[in-house]
């Protein structure tokens, strides 16, 4: 985005604040726990949408159709606000509850935003859409007790984070591309884990 589009964006956001009709739209916002709008036409609710958060500074989830509508409007918001402020929640499947077609990348995206959103009490837009917030999340509890750390000079069995890595369901290949994949060639294990963008490898000295 050019320097003189998020201008003209901002300049735009700024004449939202003064409209009556923008102050009724946030009261309801953050006055009611669910709020349905109707009316917009094109980007105009994303424009509100944006003003509303840059002027409250609260959580927002919003709730669209379906997965089309939800990238359309992270689409908007990512230009009209910091992208680092949006968040999209997908579903993990790529047909609705068929878990035999899990998309382990859309697992990863739902990993990081949750990580994202109980670590941190940054405001943040989070869009989404029903598929995906029907479906159930793993409890803190729980994803704690599965978390498996690794510290650096610290005496530990490569087979034991062989066979627990199993146990999490990875998939053993010989070079890894995707969540949910690990490696082991001789005293060096890669490993694409759900909790980050990109792989970690870990190598070993012996047990160390």
């Amino acid at each position: 985005m050019y320097l003189g589009q998020k201008s003209t964006i901002n300049s735009t956001l700024a004449v939202f604040d003064t409209l009556d009709s923008q102050k009724a739209i946030e009261k309801a916002f953050f006055e009611t726990q669910c709020v349905h709008i109707k009316g917009f036409v094109g980007s105009g609710f994303s424009f509100r949408i944006a003003a509303a958060f840059q002027r409250q500074q609260h959580t927002l989830l919003l709730v669209v159709d379906n997965a089309e509508q939800a990238a359309y409007y992270l689409n908007d918001f990512e230009r009209l606000l910091n992208p680092e402020d949006v968040l999209y929640f997908p579903a993990s499947y790529r047909q609705p509850y068929a878990q035999e077609t899990t998309d382990n990348a859309n697992v990863l995206l739902r990993s990081e935003v949750l990580k994202k959103i109980s670590a941190n009490k940054k405001p943040r837009i989070v869009v989404t859409y029903p598929q995906a917030v029907f479906e159930k999340i793993i409890s803190q509890h729980t994803l704690k007790r599965i978390t498996f750390k690794v510290i650096k000079n610290t005496t530990l069995s490569l087979s034991f984070i062989n066979e627990s890595l199993f146990e999490m369901n990875f998939e053993r290949v010989d070079f890894v591309k995707s969540p949910g994949e690990f490696a082991v060639r001789g005293g060096i294990i890669d490993v694409f884990s759900f909790a980050y963008q990109h792989p970690y490898r870990i190598e070993f000295f012996d047990d160390t």
